[in-house]
């Protein structure tokens, strides 16, 4: 008989899984299963759509995220309908809407369609829908606002001034870039008495606990502008954010540490990033974005290279080239140094998109596989390769006794061969002989047959 705390542990089990059962079912509750009339119905309403495909990994590991946005969703009201689509079964409702990969999160406003581009955690697919689903661009009517907006954001982008061709600008870049960041309007009276405008209108970014006057002709095109500064100057760095970094063109200095290393060397190293981030940004803001990384796994991967722990390594993420550090850096002005020496090319890059590169990083990216594979699962990987490799092995062999077969035919046909023509010699020296031969044998048959004539007679 089990014991009393035996069954206690076993109803505790019973319970914690009913919870959570019944946790998923509700939060399932909260987000529509997309059919065909999908098409016809949703233009009336907000939607925030993931389309996935039942076998994807990815798909299912986003499915509990995406119950939880739904049930956030409903909970505080938003007027953001969340559903999902099979998008298989129906594939041609995801190509009209430009799913050309699983998952796919698109936010569908009227005719408008934005895709969602960012981590995939419940906060930021909300922020994300909250951002997109409201006003393109939205009003600070008292200074109380803009404060509220300050502290809620990092970066934010503010036109101030009445109608104008800037605005203009501002108002089509903001359509194609509301999908990162935010963007405000207001007026002079509102904007915080530190802020010096030389001109109005203007375009300001707010951000670093500062703010910069974007300038049409140090800056150039406004769009370009926005998306090189909707980033902090010194971020945390990972894989999706470099990413990201590629459209800015701008070169990213990070420095590759252990966070969980405390020593003197890690810590220098960030800390003169981090300085030479903030007190040189008018030197380097247009070329250069700053941060650190923690650990060299994914810069290792991205590099094809072994780096040590600490280091600074620059990348240039539009063409793939990178710059190492030709001598230790000692401080921020030594940082200064060699980010200069890279800007007049005497630094030399390395890396690069060239065939030969590219050639690399198949073979790189192949053996990654492999290794990894049979780091995680040795049997997998030795019916995976076994198994092709056994099937070749058996194919190459049977071709090469084939061919020793044939050969030992062909060498038996020629001795053969050699001996009809031997045989046919010694015949025809025979038929040679055959007339004398005659001659002695048909008297020595014929006297027979003359004495049993005579016997006859």
């Amino acid at each position: 008989m089990a014991s009393a705390p035996g069954r206690r542990s076993r109803a505790g089990l019973r319970l914690c899984a009913t919870v959570i059962l019944f946790n998923v079912a509700f939060c399932k509750g909260f987000v529509e299963d997309l059919d065909e009339s999908f098409k016809e119905n949703r233009k009336d309403d907000i939607w925030l759509v993931d389309f996935y495909a039942p076998w994807c990994g990815h798909c299912k590991k986003l499915e509990p995220i995406w119950n939880e946005v739904g049930l956030e969703m409903k909970s505080i009201g938003s007027p953001v309908k969340v559903g999902k689509m099979d998008a298989t079964s129906y594939s041609s409702i995801a190509s009209e809407f430009g799913v050309r990969g699983y998952p796919t999160i698109k936010l569908l406003k009227g005719d408008l369609a934005y895709n969602y581009r960012g981590p995939r955690t419940k906060d930021d697919i909300i922020e994300f829908a909250h951002r997109v689903s409201g006003a393109l661009i939205r009003p600070l009517p008292s200074q109380q606002m803009f404060e509220h907006v300050q502290k809620r954001h990092p970066v934010f982008f503010v036109y101030v001034g009445g109608e104008s061709p800037l605005k203009e600008k501002y108002i089509d870049a903001a359509s194609e870039l509301i999908v990162y960041t935010y963007f405000f309007s207001a007026s002079e009276e509102v904007v915080p008495e530190y802020v010096t405008l030389k001109e109005m209108p203007a375009v300001l970014v707010f951000k670093d606990k500062t703010y910069f006057v974007y300038d049409e002709y140090e800056d150039g095109d406004l769009s370009s502008w926005i998306s090189r500064e909707r980033f902090q100057n010194y971020l945390t760095m990972d894989g999706f954010l470099l990413y990201e970094l590629g459209d800015t063109g701008k070169l990213v200095v990070i420095a590759v540490i252990d966070e969980k290393n405390t020593s003197l060397e890690h810590t220098r190293l960030k800390s003169i990033i981090q300085e030479v981030a903030r007190d040189y940004r008018d030197h380097f803001h247009r070329d250069f974005q700053f941060g650190h990384m923690d650990g060299n796994d994914y810069i290792n991967t991205l590099l094809m290279d072994e780096l040590t722990v600490p280091t600074v390594v620059v990348l240039n993420t539009s063409n793939q080239q990178y710059f190492l550090l030709d001598r230790q850096i000692k401080d921020a002005e030594d940082m200064v140094q060699f980010i200069t020496n890279i800007l007049d090319g005497t630094v030399e890059a390395q890396g690069g998109d060239s065939i030969f590169q590219r050639v690399k990083r198949i073979i790189f990216d192949a053996k990654s596989t492999i290794v990894s594979i049979f780091r995680s699962s040795p049997l997998m990987g030795c019916f995976l390769f076994g198994l092709p490799l056994g099937v070749i092995s058996i194919m190459c062999y049977g071709i090469y006794t084939a061919d020793t077969d044939g050969g030992y035919i062909e060498e038996r046909y020629e001795v053969s061969k050699s001996e009809m023509e031997s045989q046919a010699q010694i015949e025809e020296s025979k038929e040679q002989q055959e007339p004398s031969g005659r001659e002695s044998l048909v008297p020595a048959m014929q006297e027979p047959k003359d004495v049993l004539e005579k016997k006859k007679d």
